[in-house]
């Protein structure tokens, strides 16, 4: 079987895992959760990283920071992963959906100002499949309109943006904050955990208080509460997975970028496939490698699917529309019309690291055969 996306275990991650296991330094206090959030900070070039339990803890904690809560308002896209969204009702707000373009797949920046309201707090930019939103007059109607913006940057690590004047922006580090996850299958992981980054020093600082309970310790060693915090914070022996893997992540990046260039040669000329848009201001990591099956493609896209899982290919569907989904479905929505289209259309195709260029090239005929009636 090739599979979707698994992890590339292929650096020091066994020898810092057995310091921390050596040295007993197994839980939320110790030298590589600190390492971790000073090289991920260096990686992105921002002021401060605090380190997650995972990605959603990420999300839910920028909330928290930013005080967003019963009654407000965030605007969140409805193709994406549920922990996006899941977030927003966990502090007691509202989300509001808004659709996706029909080429990159992610939010339409164009609707958002129809969306926003005098309840409107932030905007969740969802980075899907590695692409990246729009986020340059994104920014402005924040900015406009003095809202938040938390990144969803999960999908897009090591992806870039770059802004009118010519400077280049890594996923993540253009908004308020930005979160990422690192589970088993994203570009990087550390099995579970995430992390929450900021340009503003004070903000991370009060991430980081909230993160670790809101613990403050007096001279004499006693511990106060002065607000409620939470316990979302990594443990060491994750955070030393997390700095091997970040050691590698350059290599992988090239990897993705590389594996996506076979992708696009061998599918360009297949009838009925498009493949995924990426424009000259984005440098687009393909967390996953994404198509749309069109209707003149031959085979609907569950049927491609079922019959690339029959031979061994590992493949699925793009996430479902949130809002139609029965926890979500009494939230706003305003016209959802690519959304629809591109979810029922969409298919992930292998994007490990470890994907071999013989791989790409037995997909790739599969998909053809499958077109051509052969299969």
């Amino acid at each position: 079987m090739i599979p979707l996306a698994i992890p590339n275990i292929a650096g020091n991650e066994w020898r810092y895992i057995k310091e921390c296991l050596d040295t007993n330094w197994v839980s939320s206090v110790g030298s590589y959760v600190d390492l971790f959030e000073e090289k991920f900070r260096e990686y992105l070039s921002t002021q401060k990283a605090v380190a997650t339990m995972n990605g959603t803890a990420a999300i839910t904690l920028a909330l928290q920071t930013l005080g967003i809560g019963a009654g407000d308002e965030v605007i969140v896209p409805s193709m994406t992963f549920v922990a996006s969204v899941n977030p927003v009702v966990y502090v007691g707000a509202n989300p509001v959906f808004i659709d996706i373009t029909p080429d990159t797949w992610v939010m339409d920046v164009d609707m958002l100002e129809e969306r926003i309201t005098e309840k409107t707090k932030a905007i969740i930019p969802v980075h899907v499949y590695g692409n990246m939103v729009d986020m340059e007059p994104l920014l402005k109607i924040a900015k406009k309109y003095h809202l938040y913006v938390i990144e969803d940057a999960t999908e897009a690590l090591g992806s870039e943006y770059r802004t009118s004047d010519g400077k280049w922006h890594k996923a993540g580090t253009l908004g308020n904050f930005g979160t990422f996850s690192f589970n088993g299958n994203k570009l990087i992981t550390t099995g579970a955990g995430g992390m929450l980054v900021t340009h503003d020093v004070d903000l991370g600082e009060k991430a980081k208080h909230l993160c670790n309970q809101a613990k403050t310790t007096l001279p004499n060693g006693d511990i106060v509460h002065e607000e409620i915090g939470y316990n979302y914070r990594m443990p060491n022996i994750l955070a030393a997975m997390g700095v091997a893997q970040l050691e590698k992540i350059e290599e992988y990046i090239l990897i993705k970028i590389k594996n996506a260039k076979l992708y696009h040669s061998y599918l360009q000329n297949i009838e009925g496939i498009r493949l995924p848009k990426e424009k000259e201001n984005v440098k687009h990591v393909h967390w996953l490698y994404s198509i749309l099956i069109e209707e003149n493609y031959g085979s609907d896209r569950d049927e491609l699917i079922k019959k690339l899982n029959e031979r061994g290919i590992g493949s699925r569907g793009f996430f479902q529309p949130i809002h139609t989904m029965r926890p979500y479905a009494d939230y706003s929505k305003g016209a959802m019309n690519n959304t629809y289209r591109v979810s029922k259309r969409g298919v992930n195709l292998p994007s490990s690291v470890s994907l071999s260029s013989k791989d790409c090239q037995y997909i790739c005929n599969t998909i053809h055969n499958i077109h051509r009636g052969c299969l």
